[in-house]
């Protein structure tokens, strides 16, 4: 080969002419399963290079992780980690370098793309239609501890199995009315139409925390059978004697005869009337006073007829009981 009279090779002329490095590429040997099976741990952590940035850090301590170095779309250093070997075979790994090389033609930064989709997936686990329904099940202050847990135990059985996992964002009207079709379909009519109303609270107090933009709930009028309410005639007054007569006549337990008597004389709430505590009657003056309630705060009296003013009733009460 020709030299030059500086003692330089003619390659070497051409190469600073044309500002060529005299050092050639470094060539890197791919990794293999063995390889990287049998590296054993040195004094100090080492590397163990793939190419195109992949490399296996072995660490003192023995253990083995695979990192990517690249350059980020603005320009600076960037260092992806992709997990523990074996737990992520050289394969894997390979298969995340050529993802992350995607993105990257793409102007995408891998690390914030990951970081992105984690915070999307934290914030659907945050609007799923169980925790928004458990939200607005929570808001809901004014009812009494019964109804709320009867409201969350029908949410429970029929909601939440179907949709509860699903982003509110993303349920369609169609979706919605799934759930509510099959309760339809064993026959809880009444049921299906409770549950299609919460529906429409739940996804409405989702649009007004500004979870969803429009309440795809609202689509759902009509959708659901109602059962057909038949109206009982009113009792004509002149029938009264033989409505007290069948009372009495009443074959089953007594308690039922005399709870039905004592809704005549005093007209209360069955629910104020099955709840009624010993504590809150003065069978002497024949008075009963009712607590109040969260629905009715207020206590009220009430004052029996003279048909029941007399301790032998309250003391078949007392026993029937």
């Amino acid at each position: 080969m020709q030299t030059h009279p500086s003692g330089d090779t003619f390659r070497d002329t051409l190469g600073s002419i044309y500002g060529v490095s005299r050092k050639m590429p470094k060539i890197i040997a791919p990794l293999t399963d063995i390889r990287c099976s049998t590296a054993k741990p040195r004094e100090r952590e080492y590397k163990l290079f793939d190419g195109q940035g992949l490399y296996l850090l072995v660490k003192a301590s023995g253990g083995k992780y695979w990192r990517m170095k690249y350059n980020k779309p603005d320009g600076r250093a960037g260092l992806a980690s992709f997990g523990v070997y074996p737990e992520i075979s050289l394969k894997a790994a390979r298969d995340r370098r050529a993802e992350t090389r995607a993105l990257l033609t793409k102007g995408i930064d891998p690390i914030e793309s990951a970081r992105e989709k984690k915070a999307d997936r934290s914030a659907a686990s945050l609007n799923n239609f169980e925790a928004v329904a458990r939200a607005w099940h929570a808001s809901m202050l004014k009812w009494s501890p019964g109804h709320s847990a009867r409201v969350l135990s029908e949410l429970e059985a029929d909601l939440f199995p179907a949709i509860g996992k699903r982003s509110v964002a993303d349920l369609k009207t169609r979706d919605l009315l799934a759930p509510l079709r099959l309760v339809e379909k064993r026959g809880a009519l009444d049921t299906a139409s409770r549950l299609k109303q919460r529906t429409v609270c739940i996804m409405r107090y989702a649009a007004q925390n500004g979870v969803i933009d429009y309440n795809p709930a609202l689509d759902l009028a009509g959708a659901i059978a109602t059962k057909k309410t038949v109206h009982r005639p009113a009792l004509q007054f002149e029938r009264l004697p033989e409505l007290l007569g069948r009372i009495d006549s009443y074959g089953g337990r007594p308690l039922t005869v005399l709870a039905v008597r004592l809704t005549l004389a005093v007209f209360i709430r069955s629910s104020e009337l099955r709840f009624a505590r010993w504590g809150e009657i003065d069978a002497g003056r024949a008075l009963w006073t009712i607590p109040g309630c969260q629905s009715a705060p207020n206590s009220f009296q009430v004052t029996a007829s003279k048909t029941f003013q007399s301790a032998t009733w309250f003391s078949s009460v007392s026993c029937a009981v």
